[in-house]
């Protein structure tokens, strides 16, 4: 009689908790899932390594490439927007090569990031260091590309006229630093550009800065020589440039010219900076030409590294009505970054479990969380990046797993499928606004035979970074006169 009572209490248990998980279930939320497209990310892949910007004429010399902006202000204007695809063949015959090469290049840009701050957190100045001696291999020589703080920048170029008259060149964008810098004749030592150097005789308005100017005086590195102010823009990987600090007319076509913008003519430069003729700071520094040109706003909007389309660099132009808006945050230490409000992040509409205010920037100048479009792949501290990946692989039951590759390590063998569905990723910002990343944002192909990758990163440094693979096809505006930071899905 006892075991026959123990029994039915047993089974009474048993039934209790079935019916109990059952009705968790039902009354659980489902997790909010994204549609990746499998094939148009393959068939992106396959044609970046056979498409040739000169056959294909995708950022012609000849096409016009500048036009006014609609700013509703009127001062605003606006210049076009391609990825290095658009300018430069890949050399690269395999897509995972291409991928590999670019996860290089971009460690070797988030370590240049990662050690500006900590060298201003611990109030070391440049001056006070001296560049690292590097052997450039043969190979390396044919593989862009540096920009403004070490490699992994120059994913993004427009065109730019230096002059007066003005002679139109190829330049890098980079949200990562503020000196702008042309190649220039005489040549000590200069790579090989798409455009003819730039020769400062043939200007009327190019004019040298002087030691005791308020320019010279904003440079990390300077010398004098004659009375002429000197510059030097060194990278973390041995890259340097160097030359004479110059006023010059730049401009932007029918938007008309900028006098007295000042720029470095570098008649020494070495690294791998192949095809841009230099570039243009768009850093919060005051020598950026943000700040030269008392820019009020600027916004891009980055296409797909792997298309061939372009979008544009607007300035002035304000944040477009649907923005998802973040406060532009800014740091004592570090002036040319631009750190936004990110509090929190999600996977399948669930919060990802972190610390309270674990992405602030703290008053010494430690943590917070930049966008920055030279850097590729987001960075977040470790803690953040195995909570998010872990809330990701838990959602993701039926993706095929296989090994790492490179900085990634969780990685999908998706060759059978043509589309899948996969947990929604979303940022949340400081005044409660949420941006959810399309599919293609953080599940990315890093072969063309179907080896997808969970497109995040870890970083030991404090310094997280949203890089410009989660900003793809998003317009991203840095309202710099109301310190706010907007995003705008599907606006290129």
């Amino acid at each position: 009689m006892a075991t026959s009572l123990s029994s039915s209490k047993l089974s009474l248990f048993f039934l209790f908790s079935f019916l109990f998980a059952s009705t968790l279930a039902r009354n659980s939320p489902s997790p909010t899932t994204k549609i990746l497209d499998v094939l148009a990310s393959l068939k992106q892949t396959q044609h970046i390594l056979s498409f040739d910007p000169q056959i294909s004429n995708g950022f012609s010399k000849s096409q016009p490439l500048f036009f006014n902006s609609s700013s509703s202000s009127g001062s605003g204007f606006s210049i076009p927007l391609h990825s290095r695809g658009s300018l430069r063949k890949t050399h690269h015959v395999d897509y995972k090569n291409l991928v590999r090469s670019r996860l290089d290049r971009d460690s070797a840009r988030v370590n240049s990031l990662t050690t500006e701050v900590l060298l201003a957190v611990n109030g070391v100045r440049k001056t006070e260091l001296k560049p690292v001696v590097t052997e450039l291999e043969p190979e390396a020589l044919s593989t862009p590309v540096i920009s403004g703080t070490s490699q992994g920048s120059g994913e993004y170029f427009t065109r730019v006229g230096v002059g007066n008259p003005a002679k139109q060149f190829y330049m890098v964008l980079d949200t990562g630093s503020d000196v702008n810098w042309i190649q220039c004749e005489p040549c000590t030592d200069c790579y090989q550009q798409s455009d003819p150097i730039f020769d400062p005789s043939t200007s009327s308005t190019y004019s040298p800065v002087t030691c005791e100017s308020r320019q010279c005086s904003l440079l990390r590195q300077s010398a004098c020589r004659g009375g002429k102010c000197l510059y030097q823009v060194s990278y973390g990987d041995g890259s340097y440039t160097v030359g004479d600090f110059v006023t010059e007319t730049v401009s932007f076509g029918n938007s008309g010219d900028i006098k007295g913008v000042a720029l470095g003519c570098g008649h020494t430069n070495e690294g791998l900076f192949v095809a841009a003729a230099g570039l243009v700071g768009l850093g919060g520094g005051p020598l950026s030409l943000t700040s030269q040109i008392k820019a009020t706003s600027f916004s891009y909007c980055l296409v797909d590294r792997d298309s061939a389309g372009s979008s544009t660099l607007d300035f002035n132009s304000g944040l477009p009505a649907d923005s998802v808006v973040a406060p532009l945050i800014r740091s004592r230490k570090v002036d040319t970054f631009y750190y936004v409000g990110l509090t929190g992040l999600s996977v399948g509409g669930q919060p990802v479990q972190l610390p309270p205010g674990f992405f602030e920037l703290d008053q010494s100048g430690n943590g917070g969380v930049i966008v920055d479009c030279g850097t590729a792949i987001t960075r977040f501290q470790e803690e953040a990046y195995n909570a998010l990946r872990d809330a990701f692989v838990k959602l993701s039951p039926d993706l095929p797993t296989t090994g790492g590759v490179a900085l990634f390590d969780t990685c999908y063998n998706l060759a059978s499928r043509t589309s899948v569905k996969v947990p929604k990723v979303a940022f949340h910002f400081s005044g409660g606004m949420s941006l959810d990343l399309p599919a293609k944002n953080y599940l990315i192909p890093v072969d063309s035979s179907g080896t997808f990758c969970f497109a995040f990163a870890p970083t030991t440094s404090s310094l997280s970074i949203i890089g410009n693979v989660q900003q793809q096809g998003t317009r991203v505006s840095f309202d710099l006169a109301n310190n706010k930071v907007g995003f705008s899905p599907q606006k290129c």
